[in-house]
Parts: C-alpha cells; structure tokens; sequence
C-alpha cells in the first residue's frame, strides 16, 4: 500500500476572516462605540454605573488595558479589521 500526499490549500484564512467579520458586526450592533476614550468611559461605568446594560467598545493602548485588567475589570483586545465593503 503506498501512500500519496499532494498539495491542499484548506480555506482556513477565509473562514478567519468571515468570522471576525462577523463579530465586528455583532460589536457595532450591540455596543455602543466611545473612540478614544474607551478607559474612562469603562472606567466610568465600572465605579459608577454598576448597572450597565449595554457594553462599550473604542480604542485602548496595551499599557491601559493591562492597567484596567489589574484594577479588576473585564476587558479584552481585539484585532479590527477596517470595513471596505460599501
């Protein structure tokens, strides 16, 4: 019995990217977007507003989220792809 192996080119990279696309979407939807000043704003709503209802998404250096992440409040990175669909 001999065993032959060929090339294959799976569609792993399409479906990567499908699925980030996707929660950028499902992102844009339900959070509400703060830009710049995405630590104050989270922040804010952790001392503040313990009752939020509806989360946030903007933009953060490593140094503030690593800092927000230490003070104990929940926060993640997440790569952006920019939009070039019409």
């Amino acid at each position: 019995m001999n065993v032959v192996k060929t090339l294959m080119s799976p569609n792993v990279f399409r479906s990567k990217n499908k699925i980030k696309i996707n929660n950028q979407n499902f992102i844009k939807k339900n959070l509400d977007y703060v830009g710049e000043n995405f630590t104050y704003e989270t922040r804010f709503k952790y001392y503040k507003n313990k009752k939020v209802y509806r989360g946030i998404y903007g933009t953060a250096n490593k140094k503030d989220l690593k800092e927000l992440k230490e003070e104990g409040i929940e926060v993640e990175a997440m790569p952006w792809i920019k939009n070039t669909t019409n």
